[in-house]
């Protein structure tokens, strides 16, 4: 069999999230057990080492060969994380402000759909709103050409 390779963190199962976190994953044939996200790669290693000592997995499999027991792998592994009160109370508002977003998007959507004359009045008022900003740009730009011209004469 294979060598198991190692993600772009430098260890087994840990993969870094675009959030600069780091996402611990165990996988063996179909099973994928999710660990959690750390913030650093080494403590991720370490749950999933710890982790993977209570599946019964051989020492070849862990990220650091030189812990001998369960017991010493769950004493190296960071705590779990504690959801507090604070944190229930973001993820609730977070989860409204986007029913909210989804209920605009869905309006807007209907208001579109019954309005179709709104929306081409709309369009065309952006499209000459650019083209009028850009004829301006244009003209500051050869303005400010000129002056230089007329600086340097």
């Amino acid at each position: 069999m294979p060598p198991c390779r190692r993600s772009a963190s430098g260890y087994r199962g840990v993969r870094q999230r675009p959030n600069a976190g780091f996402y611990v994953e165990i996988r063996s044939g179909d099973l994928r057990l999710s660990l959690d996200t750390y913030d650093t790669a080494h403590e991720a290693a370490r749950a999933f080492d710890a982790a993977a000592w209570r599946l019964g997995r051989p020492r070849l499999q862990m990220n650091f060969p030189d812990v001998r027991t369960l017991q010493h792998a769950l004493d190296l592994a960071p705590p779990p994380r504690l959801n507090s009160a604070q944190d229930r109370a973001d993820h609730t508002a977070l989860q409204r402000r986007l029913l909210v977003a989804q209920e605009d998007e869905r309006v807007m959507a209907e208001w579109r759909r019954r309005h179709p004359e709104d929306v081409a009045y709309e369009q065309e008022y952006w499209e000459r709103r650019r083209e009028e900003d850009t004829r301006r740009r244009r003209e500051e730009r050869l303005d400010r050409r000129r002056r230089k011209a007329l600086a340097c004469a």
